[in-house]
């Protein structure tokens, strides 16, 4: 495979970014995910690929709940904030507006809205887990246009 024209064609995708957010016994966190999309009309799905490595992983997977929060345009810098590494900024979500949404995973108050999800399956796929998830909530917080890569700048290498 030529690697230069995998990494040009994956680098044609599209992707928007949302702050996926995590509970368990009194500790939340936030990462940044872009590899998101819905999977079902009826009843309604998405599926979410998390890094095999991430430090939330294993939280979804016990909780068996996740939200998706839906960054805005313009909202670059707290994608970057969410998407550093939990072992070098453990306190992400300090100094955010949020409150905590049914399945008690934080709702970030300052996003266009959330999807509060309940985890019916998963799929390895290499270096990531591929989760499969209803839809069990949802909330409109404010007007405007998604963040995407595009706009963020941000690269995957393909």
């Amino acid at each position: 495979m030529e690697e230069a024209a995998k990494k040009k064609m994956l680098r044609h995708f599209t992707y928007g970014l949302y702050a996926i957010t995590v509970a368990e016994d009194g500790f939340y966190n936030a990462f940044t995910a872009n590899w998101l999309s819905q999977a079902s009309f009826e009843p309604p799905m998405l599926m979410l690929s998390v890094e095999n490595d991430s430090h939330s992983i294993s939280i979804i997977r016990r909780t068996k709940a996740f939200s998706v929060n839906v960054f805005a345009s313009g909202q670059r810098e707290l994608a970057g904030q969410l998407g550093r590494s939990y072992f070098r900024n453990p306190q992400k979500l300090e100094g955010l507006n949020y409150r905590l949404g049914t399945n008690g995973c934080p709702v970030l108050l300052d996003t266009l809205g959330w999807l509060e999800c309940r985890l019916t399956g998963e799929i390895e796929a290499g270096d990531s887990t591929v989760f499969i998830a209803e839809i069990v909530e949802a909330g409109v917080l404010n007007e405007g246009m998604p963040l995407t890569m595009a706009e963020a700048g941000f690269r995957h290498s393909g």
